[in-house]
């Protein structure tokens, strides 16, 4: 039996648990050990649990609530004015902001650099040495194509997808993190896992397209780069080895990207095959180390995503063990109030939110789960749930290591625009790019053909997506900016003549003469259209206007104003033409496919796009870009994805001609379900050519397989090629996709090599989710294809036992 002195028992205030445990700390100093010993939680070569089991008890219930509650920079800094460069705080916003909202703050603003890190210093100091138990917080920021606080802007995500090269996204998430660190910053608000199926939604730029193993891979590259390494002054091999030096944040769980009529926030619909089989395995392939998950603003099946205990508890909890820290999008919670309606108070809306998904609070509302503990004490809320939520963020906190330094680094200059970040960016811009049709070798141009005609609203202006702050685009170049560059540093003698001919905004047609003269003077036209969006200040002012990005819904998928027209009277000048579409998403208009000499998809670039658009038509790079998203040809024969479900795309297409006669079919009437583009196309300067595919004949049912083939560049100019592999079960208990992508490779090629490649496919691939709502790999015959989505260039057949 114990002496009775040294029985010090846990009061309700700072432990949940229903029995007596003995208690290490004083009340009167709960940072230190009754003993002297060093507390587990400030040991940094403690694990993990037990540094999360020693701090918990300690903490009172309004300091766990503060831990699980996004505060803001601006609680104790001024940064309306994103040149002011005071360093100045307010130090009663400081403490009140620390006392209630101190997990994670949020920094994302476009601030000078030392004002940025004086905030953070001010903060984390005050934390560290200032509150009783010296618990960091974690500082947010956007990261989804390039730091946005006057970082590297590379490609959206839909252009880094097209470039099907995982090793490249990493990188560009690892410059991210580059950049950010040194700042002070520990979480970056990326990757953005929804599929692309419902191209009306605004945010498909956001996305790595509309294949769940496409984005899941991607989005695997992505949080790898970006969480890999240490932060200074972190035992690296501490918390039992585990340590990152970011944390990426998988966004949104889950189903968002399909909403109902397209428009952003509506509802998603489907069932637990659908959850399972698309919008799921994405998050379960990326971000089961991803130290935070971002919920979604949406509903999915009448249940809103915050509040799904089904997905959150049932599925990402228990059934995947994610251990991390789980956030609501900004403002969400009360959306369960006043857009839901399925709470009427915001103690309903708190307690709704971390019984079903154990998830904190962002800011951008009304802050809910400051009514936790006042619930806690009135009994309607069990403090257990509040205790399971904060250990998913004091996990994070020790992986990242900011008990031990959670301050910016005295030399984060020397990160940010290094020559590594610059050497990934031209990389991913070249590769990004896709070319989809190319008649009679147009492409690519000689530097000395004599003259282009650039033209179109594109052609001098630089066309970001989404998630750039105020004036990034100063940073970047501009196609005409890239074109003349590039053909200066040739000594190119050839001529650009430049008209723009319409704006992207406008119907009105005054600058076609212009266009058409500038054509007709030249050996080559070059129309540069498509969609824009705009920087987080204007998307978000009333007034602008933009066709991509959140928010930003679209009813067709055509040019937008004179833009197609332009195309048309250019055409009519005689000369041979070449189409540009820079987008966020695909763009539907037959008639560019039909009488275009060459059609290139440049999605939103990075900052060095537009000189790599014209490395690309004067082949000083051969474009690679396959297309991770198909291209209906009108918004009526929409989705076009091509990994539709057996039976959904009869074809008996009508169409109109070009004269205006009718010819009328069924599927449909008068146009075809059949895409213009479809899902891994994409065009080369070479010729590839596959050969020897082998696969085993039979497999066991609980087996990975590889697949074998040797690809060979039968063309005079070097290029890369992306192996795709796709999957079709021939025949299964349930409805399967017509065919899947299952795996992919790009590879390097000289002009007349080979490479044989092989390619693991993982036994989940095969698996079907049955009538008893299980994965299965059935007994059966499976087809392997090479090739694209829509062209095969080796196919066999193998079969399950």
């Amino acid at each position: 039996m114990l002496p009775l002195v040294s029985l010090l028992l846990v009061p309700c205030a700072l432990a949940s648990s229903s029995f007596i445990e003995p208690r290490k700390f004083s009340l009167e100093s709960r940072a230190t050990n009754i003993d002297g010993s060093l507390p587990t939680y400030k040991d940094p070569n403690a694990s993990i649990e037990d540094r999360v089991a020693d701090l918990l008890p300690r903490m009172t219930l309004e300091e766990k609530v503060a831990q699980i509650i996004q505060g803001d920079l601006d609680g104790w800094m001024n940064l309306d004015d994103p040149l002011d460069d005071t360093l100045t705080f307010n130090q009663s916003g400081l403490e009140q902001m620390m006392a209630q909202k101190s997990g994670a703050i949020w920094g994302g603003y476009l601030t000078p650099y030392d004002k940025f890190v004086f905030a953070v210093e001010v903060g984390q100091r005050y934390l560290m040495e200032n509150t009783t138990l010296g618990i960091p917080a974690i500082i947010q920021s956007e990261g989804l194509h390039g730091f946005t606080n006057k970082g590297t802007i590379f490609p959206s995500p839909i252009g880094l997808a097209a470039s099907f090269n995982t090793f490249l996204v990493s990188s560009v998430s690892s410059v991210v993190s580059d950049e950010a660190e040194g700042l002070g910053i520990s979480q970056i608000f990326a990757p953005v896992l929804d599929l692309s199926r419902e191209l009306r939604w605004g945010r498909v730029e956001e996305n790595f397209g509309e294949d769940p193993f496409l984005t899941g891979e991607m989005g695997f590259a992505f949080v790898s780069g970006l969480q890999e390494g240490t932060r200074r002054n972190v035992t690296a091999g501490g918390s039992g080895g585990v340590r990152k030096r970011m944390a990426s944040t998988c966004k949104h769980f889950a189903a968002f990207g399909s909403p109902y009529t397209g428009l952003n926030l509506a509802p998603v619909f489907g069932g637990e095959r659908d959850l399972r089989t698309m919008y799921l395995p994405p998050f379960q392939r990326a971000c089961v180390d991803s130290l935070s998950i971002m919920t979604a603003y949406s509903v999915y099946d009448g249940v809103p995503a915050i509040a799904n205990k089904h997905m959150l508890t049932d599925i990402l909890r228990t059934e995947w063990g994610y251990p991390y820290y789980v956030t609501t999008d900004a403002g969400s919670v009360d959306l369960l109030i006043n857009m839901h309606g399925t709470c009427d108070t915001r103690e309903c809306a708190a307690k709704t939110t971390i019984e079903n998904g154990l998830s904190g609070e962002m800011g951008g509302g009304s802050y809910t789960y400051l009514t936790l503990p006042d619930q806690v004490k009135a009994g309607t809320v069990d403090e257990s749930f509040i205790d399971e939520t904060v250990k998913t963020m004091l996990r994070a906190k020790f992986t990242l290591g900011l008990f031990e330094n959670p301050y910016p680094y005295p030399d984060y200059l020397e990160s940010i625009r290094t020559p590594k970040s610059k050497e990934v960016l031209h990389t991913a811009d070249v590769e990004s790019i896709v070319l989809l049709e190319n008649h009679n070798n147009l492409l690519p141009l000689s530097k000395d053909i004599g003259s282009i005609a650039l033209i179109g609203p594109q052609v001098g202006r630089v066309t970001f997506g989404d998630y750039v702050f105020f004036n990034a685009s100063l940073a970047g170049i501009s196609p005409l900016d890239g074109f003349t560059q590039f053909l200066s540093n040739a000594s190119s003698s050839t001529k650009i003549n430049f008209a723009q001919g319409c704006e992207l905004w406008s119907n009105d047609e005054s600058g076609f003469d212009e266009a058409v003269s500038a054509a007709s003077n030249s050996d080559v036209a070059i129309v540069m259209v498509g969609t824009w969006s705009l920087d987080q200040t204007l998307l978000w002012t009333k007034g602008t206007n933009a066709t991509t990005g959140e928010h930003v819904d679209l009813h067709d998928l055509g040019l937008v104003g004179a833009q197609l027209k332009l195309i048309q009277a250019v055409k009519a000048a005689g000369k041979p033409t070449v189409v540009v579409f820079v987008s966020g998403k695909p763009i539907a208009e037959p008639w560019v496919q039909d009488n275009a000499d060459a059609v290139i998809q440049q999605f939103y670039p990075g900052e060095m796009g537009g000189l790599a658009l014209a490395e690309i038509v004067f082949g000083a790079e051969n474009p690679s870009g396959k297309l991770p998203v198909s291209f209906p040809r009108d918004i009526g024969t929409a989705p076009a994805f091509y990994n539709y479900l057996k039976g959904s795309r009869p074809v008996e297409a009508g169409q109109v001609l070009p004269d205006g006669t009718l010819m009328f079919g069924h599927q449909y009437v008068l146009n075809s379900p059949v895409p213009l583009w479809s899902f891994g196309h994409g065009l080369s300067y070479t010729t590839f050519n596959y050969t020897d595919l082998t696969v085993p004949g039979t497999f066991g049912t609980g087996d990975d397989i590889k697949v074998t083939v040797t690809v060979h560049n039968t063309g005079s100019r070097d290029g890369q090629e992306v192996v795709q592999v796709y999957l079709t079960d021939v025949v299964s208990s349930v409805t399967t996709p017509n065919q899947k992508l299952v795996g992919f490779q790009k590879v390097f090629l000289p002009a007349g090599g080979s490479q044989t490649v092989t390619i693991e496919i993982p036994n989940r691939e095969l698996a079907v989710w049955t009538i008893d709502n299980k994965w299965v790999v059935e007994p059966g015959q499976f087809t392997v294809k090479i090739g694209t989505s829509d062209t095969s260039f080796a196919q066999t057949n193998i079969t399950a036992s």
